[in-house]
């Protein structure tokens, strides 16, 4: 493949980042000017699918949102680049256990009106979509069935997908972030939230991207997840919206451990892990709405 000097100059002193499931190669680097910026590489059979994420990462930077900025993307010799600015900061994940509960609630607040501003972004007509993922969910779910790990009691929630699975994308389609938790967050030297990590974005129902505060949001803090679904909807969450993300939770919950086989026995573990609190929280699906968030609606810091 052509190299382009400049990237190939800066993937020469890069620093690689290991964190992260994507398959993206990502590295610090000092980019213009001296400034930090990251650099992600891709394989170059994916040029397409990234010149689409730089697109709407460009759009989602238009609407003001505090995140990574689009500077560059290309070919390299190592295959397709982005390059985007540095965030500053600590990952929210690990900062959200160290704060108050008042604090973590109002980070969780403002990571809800960051969300909402997300989907607020037009859709353009050609990205419409023609289906739902209410079969691709049903197939999912039957992939599960046929795995060789299976949570025990796992037909309530089984039976609580397929009885409700018409009860998703009923809300009209939004570009979504596709991997909104607290561990795609960074809490800035000055307080607030930046949104980093784009590359898994879609369009769909925008009550989807709540369910990962069930697997990535709760067991690190309360008090945010239930910040951020109280601000997305000005506090008022409407009663469609629990039904829908029990079933993306219930499905979410049963499908991630078929997904994570590839990754070995410990990850197959730590799914199961997360599938027993859902199990949990909803109490085994019969409930919909999370005990999580119903146990604290007289908390003090929810007042504060």
């Amino acid at each position: 493949m052509e190299g382009n000097p400049r990237i190939d100059r800066l993937l020469a002193g890069a620093c690689p980042i290991q964190k992260g499931w994507s398959s993206d190669q990502k590295y610090r680097v000092t980019g213009p000017e001296g400034t930090d910026c990251l650099l992600r590489i891709s394989d170059p059979s994916r040029f397409e699918e990234k010149r689409k994420e730089f697109a709407i990462i460009r759009k989602y930077a238009a609407l003001g949102l505090p995140m990574s900025q689009p500077l560059d993307f290309g070919r390299c010799r190592a295959g397709v680049y982005m390059l985007l600015s540095w965030l500053e900061g600590e990952d929210l994940e690990e900062i959200l256990p160290a704060l108050s509960p008042e604090r973590q609630y109002r980070l969780g607040r403002e990571a809800g009106a960051i969300l909402r501003k997300l989907h607020s972004l037009p859709l353009s007509p050609e990205d419409r979509p023609q289906t739902t993922k209410r079969e691709k969910k049903l197939r999912q779910l039957a992939l599960y069935e046929q795995s060789q790990h299976r949570f025990p009691g796992d037909e309530t929630a089984i039976a609580f997908v397929r009885e409700n699975i018409g009860r998703i994308w009923l809300e009209p389609p939004v570009y979504q972030h596709g991997d909104f938790h607290p561990g795609n967050l960074i809490y800035q030297p000055d307080g607030a939230i930046g949104v980093i990590d784009f590359n898994r974005w879609e369009i769909g129902d925008p009550f989807e991207e709540f369910y990962k505060l069930q697997s990535f949001g709760r067991e690190v803090s309360v008090p945010y997840a239930v910040g951020q679904i109280d601000a997305y909807f000005t506090d008022g969450v409407p009663e469609a919206f629990w039904t829908a993300l029990a079933v993306y939770v219930a499905h979410a919950a049963l499908y991630s451990i078929k997904w994570s086989e590839r990754f070995g026995p410990d990850d197959v573990a730590g799914m199961m892990e997360r599938c027993r609190m859902a199990f949990d929280d909803y109490d085994g699906f019969r409930s919909a709405v999370p005990r999580w968030y119903r146990d604290i609606l007289g908390a003090d810091w929810r007042s504060k």
